[in-house]
């Protein structure tokens, strides 16, 4: 039987939040529009670039305006975050990615990335060959927190929701599980807090990517939804 642990990828595994605030500015000045404040950009972190983009823009995913921002932020994305892919591991992840994998676990990545941004990032870092399988929004037509994503990688891997559970670090992740079936451990060590994370409803919370392996090597029977005060804890 096979047991599937699928990962986000910004805030999860690495901690690439401030990069992309830096990345989205340098691609904003590339515009010649003034750059919106650190934590409206933070705020879009998991979602889809153009979605992002158009947002942040408030002008349409249509617009021509949004599709030179994303080329922008395409070319930045390469000078600033990727050469950081070492550094910015959160603490652990090598490590308990091998720990999971040596317990038969097979991993992979559901990200809001675009596909070529994902696996070039993953290995910068030096964990691409972790993975069995990268999904980017750019390889669905609904990205999270719709579940296309994670019953892509259930029904590429041939593993049964029930034997998988989705980590990440925002409201959008744990989404997608529920919809797609899976369990979900909700890190709080990335964009958004447990307050901001309980309601949503993980089967699971970590502050801390030990906890996270812990979580995911017990996970083998199917969990249910931890009550407040134990994901508080």
């Amino acid at each position: 039987m096979s047991h599937l642990t699928v990962f986000d990828l910004d805030g999860t595994l690495v901690d690439t939040p401030s990069a992309i605030v830096e990345t989205f500015t340098a691609a904003f000045g590339a515009l010649g529009v003034a750059a919106p404040e650190a934590a409206a950009v933070r705020a879009t972190i998991g979602i889809p670039l153009g979605r992002a983009f158009a947002g942040l823009l408030g002008v349409p995913p249509d617009d021509g305006l949004v599709t030179e921002g994303v080329r922008h932020y395409q070319r930045l994305f390469k000078e600033i975050i990727l050469p950081r892919g070492p550094e910015l591991l959160f603490p652990g992840v090598t490590q308990g990615l091998d720990e999971l994998r040596g317990l038969g676990r097979t991993l992979a990545v559901a990200t809001s990335k675009f596909h070529a941004n994902a696996d070039a990032l993953l290995r910068s870092a030096g964990l691409r060959d972790r993975f069995a399988l990268v999904v980017g929004a750019d390889q669905v037509t609904r990205p999270k927190p719709d579940p296309e994503s994670g019953r892509l990688v259930l029904r590429t891997l041939g593993v049964a929701a029930e034997h998988a559970v989705m980590v990440g670090d925002t409201v959008h992740d744990i989404q997608m599980a529920h919809a797609a079936g899976m369990r979900s451990i909700a890190v709080t060590y990335g964009v958004q807090s447990a307050a901001e994370l309980i309601p949503a409803r993980p089967t699971w919370i970590a502050g801390t990517f030990g906890e996270v392996v812990a979580r995911a090597a017990n996970g083998s029977l199917r969990g249910t939804a931890a009550a407040p005060e134990e994901l508080a804890g």
